[in-house]
C-alpha cells in the first residue's frame, strides 16, 4: 500500500474507533490524529478529515480551537473538493455546540466571496441550515458584516465585497424565507428591524429602499399594524433624509436624498402617519431657495410637497402657506411677461395651496385678501387686506388665460398628432408620435386641474378642495367602476370620496355655475397618459455612499 493509502486507512480507523467507544473522551489522540490530518498532501485524507473533525468536535472541547482552525484551512484549501467538503461540515460545529454559532457564521459569511457557484451554494446551504437552527444568532451574527464598523488593519476593498456579498444573500436567500425563518414571527419580525436599522447609517439609495421594501412587507408593518408602527417606518425614511442637519443649497447628494425618502414615505402618510417632519423642514430650508435648487429637482420637489400635503396638520398647515403663496404668486404672472409658464409647477403649488388652505383657511386671509370666518382672532377681518386679493385674483385670470390658450394649442397639436400617425410608416416614427401624444395629453391635464383649482379662488371667501376631486396630471387615473357594481341594493349611488367628500367645497362648486362645473368633469376625465410623465430623477435614490453621514 502506498503512503496516501495507509493514511487513509488509519483516518478509517480513527474515526471507526471513535464511532464505536462510549467513552470517546479516552480516544483524544485519535482526534488529535484526525486534526492533524487536515494539514495533509493528500486530497482524499484531506477530504475525510474534513468530514470527521466536526462529526466528533462536541467530544473534545480542549481541543475546540485547534480543530476550528484545522478546518478553516481545509475551507480554504487548494482543491475545490476539498473545500467545498470543509464548508459542508461547518454547520456540524454547531449542532450540539451552539456557543460557537457566531464564530461559524463569521467564517461563512467571509466564504461568501468564494468566486465558484459550487463553493458558493455550499456556502449559502451552510448558512441556510445554521439559519434554521438559530435565528436569532444567525442574523446577529451576519448583519455585524452589513453594518459599517472600521476595522483596524482591514482592507477596504475586501471589506466592501464582504458587506455586498453578505447584503446580496440577505436579499436573495434569507428575505424571501422570512415566513419559515421568522419565527416567532412577531419577536423575530421586530429583531431582524433593528438589525435593518442598525445598518442604515451608510447604505445606497438602492439599499435603503431594498430595506423599506422589506420591512413593510412585515406583518409588523403590514396593512392592519397601528399608525404609530406605519410612523415608525417614516421616522427611519425621516432620518436617512437626514432632517436635522443645517440644509446646503449646493449639496446635490442631501437635495436627491431628501426628494427620493419624501417619495417613500408618501405611502404611509396615505395609511396615518404625519408628514409633519417633513413639511416643516421643506418649509424651513428648502421653500425659501427653491430658485437655487437644480432645475430638474424642482418638479421632483414640488411634486412630493403636492401630495403630501393632504395629510398635514392644520398648524403644518398654517405655517406652510406663506411660502406656498409666495412661489404661487412668483409662477402665476400678474401680467403677461412674455416668460414662458411652467404649468407643472402651477398645478403642484395650486392643489398644495388648496389642501392647505382647507385646514386652515383663515390663514389664507392676510395672505390673500380673502374674508373668511372661523370666529378665531387669527381671521384678522378688521383689517383691510383688498389690495392682496386685487393681486392674487389678477393673477388667477392671467395663468386662466394662459391655460385656455395653451389648451387651445395643444388640442390642435392632438389632432396633427393623430394624422401623423396614420401616415407613419416605420415603427420608430410611431413611437416618436406616441410619447408626443403622451405629453400633449399630460399637458391638457395639467391645464385642466389648473383651471378646475382657480375657478374656486375668485370668492371672497371661497372654500377650498381637501379631497380627492383633482387628480393629479401626473398619477394615474383611477378605475371607473360599472354602474352595476357602484349602486347599492336601493339603487343609490353611495357618496364617492375619489369625486369629492369636502361638502362645502362641493356646494361651493354647485353654486358657481355649469361652467365650474365642466372645468372640473375636465380636470377628472380618462385621458390616458405615461405614469408619471416627465419625471426626472424620483426615487431613483441617491448618489454612492459615504458623503457626510456615510455618502459619498
Amino acid at each position: 500500500m502506498t503512503d496516501d493509502a495507509i493514511g487513509i486507512e488509519k483516518l478509517y480507523e480513527y474515526g471507526e474507533r471513535l464511532s464505536e467507544a462510549k467513552d470517546k473522551s479516552q480516544h483524544v489522540e485519535d482526534y488529535r490524529s484526525i486534526i492533524k490530518a487536515a494539514g495533509s498532501d493528500s486530497i482524499k485524507a484531506m477530504q475525510l478529515a474534513a468530514q470527521l473533525i466536526p462529526r466528533f468536535f462536541k467530544f473534545f472541547p480542549e481541543l475546540s480551537d485547534l480543530a476550528v482552525d484545522s478546518h478553516i484551512d481545509l475551507c480554504e484549501a487548494d482543491e475545490l473538493g476539498v473545500r467545498v467538503q470543509a464548508i459542508r461540515g461547518l454547520p456540524l460545529f454547531c449542532k450540539d455546540t451552539p456557543e460557537h454559532l457566531s464564530k461559524i457564521i463569521d467564517i461563512l459569511a467571509q466564504l461568501l466571496t468564494a468566486e465558484e457557484n459550487v463553493e458558493r451554494d455550499a456556502v449559502h446551504k451552510a448558512l441556510l441550515s445554521l439559519l434554521r437552527q438559530d435565528v436569532k444568532a444567525s442574523l446577529t451574527a451576519l448583519f455585524k458584516h452589513i453594518e459599517s464598523v472600521d476595522e483596524p488593519n482591514t482592507d477596504e476593498n475586501l471589506r466592501e465585497n464582504l458587506r455586498e456579498r453578505t447584503l446580496c444573500f440577505v436579499r436573495d436567500k434569507v428575505f424571501p424565507l422570512k415566513a419559515e425563518l421568522l419565527k416567532p414571527q412577531e419577536q423575530m419580525e421586530r429583531h431582524i428591524t433593528d438589525l435593518i436599522k442598525k445598518s442604515l447609517q451608510d447604505v445606497t439609495g438602492a439599499e435603503f429602499k431594498m430595506f423599506i421594501d422589506f420591512l413593510k412587507s412585515l406583518s409588523l408593518f403590514g396593512e392592519r399594524a397601528p399608525p404609530e408602527r406605519v410612523q415608525e417606518l417614516v421616522e427611519i425614511i425621516e432620518g436617512q433624509a437626514d432632517l436635522d442637519a443645517q440644509f446646503n443649497v449646493s449639496d446635490g447628494d442631501h437635495i436627491d436624498r431628501l426628494i427620493s425618502c419624501l417619495f417613500m414615505a408618501l405611502p404611509f402618510f396615505v395609511r396615518g402617519a404625519s408628514p409633519s417632519k417633513f413639511l416643516n423642514y421643506l418649509n424651513k430650508h428648502i421653500l425659501p431657495v427653491f430658485d437655487e435648487l437644480p432645475e430638474e429637482r424642482k418638479v421632483d420637489l414640488l411634486k412630493n410637497l403636492a401630495e403630501s400635503s393632504p395629510y398635514s396638520i392644520p398648524q403644518d398647515s398654517r405655517q406652510i402657506l406663506p411660502s406656498v403663496v409666495q412661489l404661487l404668486k412668483k409662477y402665476m404672472p400678474r401680467r403677461k411677461s412674455g416668460e414662458e409658464t411652467n404649468f407643472t409647477y402651477v398645478e403642484c403649488l395650486l392643489y398644495t395651496f388648496h389642501h392647505l388652505a382647507s385646514k386652515a383657511p383663515n390663514a389664507t386671509n392676510s395672505l390673500c385678501g380673502y374674508k373668511i370666518v372661523t370666529g378665531q382672532p387669527s381671521d384678522r377681518l378688521g383689517e383691510d387686506f383688498s389690495e392682496l386679493n386685487k393681486d392674487f385674483t389678477e393673477r388667477l385670470s392671467s395663468v386662466e388665460e394662459l391655460a385656455r390658450a395653451t389648451i387651445k394649442k395643444l388640442t390642435q397639436g392632438m389632432a396633427e398628432h393623430n394624422k401623423a400617425m396614420a401616415s407613419a410608416k416605420s415603427d420608430e416614427a410611431k413611437a416618436s408620435i406616441k410619447a408626443q401624444k403622451q405629453n400633449t395629453t399630460t399637458g391638457l391635464r395639467t391645464c385642466n386641474n389648473i383651471l378646475a383649482m382657480t375657478q374656486l379662488l375668485h370668492s371672497k371667501a371661497p372654500s377650498f378642495i381637501g379631497d380627492k376631486r383633482i387628480n393629479l396630471s401626473w398619477k394615474e387615473i383611477p378605475k371607473v367602476l360599472p354602474p352595476s357594481s357602484t349602486t347599492t341594493a336601493g339603487g343609490k349611488r353611495p357618496a364617492n370620496p375619489a369625486n369629492g367628500s369636502n361638502d362645502n367645497a362641493s356646494k361651493k362648486s354647485r353654486r358657481a355655475g355649469g361652467s365650474q362645473n365642466q372645468l372640473v368633469n375636465r380636470a377628472f376625465e380618462g385621458v390616458s397618459y405615461g405614469a408619471r410623465s416627465g419625471m426626472r430623477g424620483r426615487g431613483r435614490g441617491w448618489g454612492g455612499r459615504g458623503r457626510g453621514r456615510g455618502y459619498r
